[in-house]
């Protein structure tokens, strides 16, 4: 997929209402500062259209960006961040799986996971309730940089193991530094969305 052009579309915040897409969707779920932001940046070769943060929690809208005029990529608010109170916490939950339950277009679910770290309760349990909703994850393992290349395999056999991935799961490294894992990226949304 050769991205021609991209832009922000439509942001929802938690009292409003989903826009009615006719084109596909590819959502993004991560926790807090997991780089969401940069990994559409980083796909969509732009430096700032989704705009990340060091302050975990930044995203707090979905937001519907715009692909070729050809689908969508939309970024999801992060969860699991302990800053923020309860109630917040709750709001984006629910804003979170109204989208996925009453999107026509939705055709696949990326759950970023930070390759450097065992995933949390938080990353299992969304992994579990994807699944429980008719879709298998395509795990991204971000900040892919951070690791020593040796670690790799052995940190994506971590993930897969913590998650107890269903057979088949694809987990694809990405560095939002080096871009490294974009091009395999893409192609797995291309073949998604055709």
């Amino acid at each position: 997929m050769i991205i021609k052009n991209a832009e922000l579309e439509t942001v929802c915040g938690i009292t409003s209402k989903l826009p009615v897409n006719l084109l596909p969707e590819v959502a993004f779920a991560g926790k807090s500062n997991v780089g969401k932001s940069s990994l559409i940046n980083g796909l969509l070769n732009r430096k700032a259209l989704a705009r990340t943060s060091s302050q975990p929690g930044k995203t707090q809208t979905i937001n519907f960006y715009n692909v070729n005029k050809e689908l969508y990529f939309v970024d999801l608010p992060g969860y699991g961040y302990a800053k923020v109170s309860q109630e917040e916490k709750k709001k984006w939950g629910v804003m979170i799986e109204n989208y996925l339950n009453t999107s026509q277009q939705l055709k696949a679910v990326m759950l970023l996971i930070d390759i450097r770290h065992e995933p949390s309760k938080n990353d299992i349990e969304m992994y579990q309730w994807v699944v429980s909703n008719g879709f298998n994850p395509i795990i991204i393992a971000t900040k892919l940089d951070k690791i020593k290349r040796s670690q790799v395999a052995k940190n994506i056999k971590i993930i897969k193991q913590t998650l107890r991935v269903q057979p088949g799961t694809m987990v694809l490294p990405f560095s939002a530094t080096s871009k490294q894992g974009r091009d395999e990226i893409l192609d797995v949304i291309s073949s998604v969305i055709s």
